[in-house]
């Protein structure tokens, strides 16, 4: 199965994404996007494919989101999606593609409704929460 993952290894949903992707025997294709963001159409699909607004996708937590006035709730769709190609911190993470869907997987268990259920074995997220049981099942 062919997936792709929008990641940050410094944000532990990614992480955690990026790990349960590869329990259920995928290597997915990785791309960091801090250092190689997707183009505005590619985001706009990404997000809309996600079934997402915009504001949805937009990332305020440890931004310049409030700084650049990205909370007036006048900014159309087009305002807000320039800054977060100029500025990818704005996006939100981590975005999966898979044959299956395309979802930003917050939280990291999100991205098990597009891939197939075909678990390796148990898996616990970094904070010791178990997703997948000792069978392959999902638990959460």
């Amino acid at each position: 199965m062919d997936v792709t993952i929008y990641h940050n290894p410094a944000c532990g949903t990614s992480r955690n994404t990026l790990e349960l992707i590869r329990n259920s025997g995928i290597e997915p294709t990785v791309i960091e996007y801090l250092k190689t963001p997707p183009s505005r159409e590619l985001l706009a699909r990404m997000i809309a494919d996600a079934g997402l607004t915009v504001r949805q996708a937009i990332r305020e937590k440890g931004t310049p989101f409030e700084e650049l006035g990205l909370d007036d709730p006048a900014l159309t769709d087009d305002e807000l999606l320039d800054p977060m190609v100029k500025d990818p911190i704005l996006i939100n993470r981590p975005f999966v593609f898979t044959p299956m869907g395309t979802r930003l997987s917050r939280p990291s268990e999100v991205v098990l409704d597009i891939l197939p259920d075909a678990h390796k074995g148990p898996f616990a997220k970094e904070d010791g929460v178990q997703v997948i049981d000792a069978e392959g099942k999902r638990i959460v």
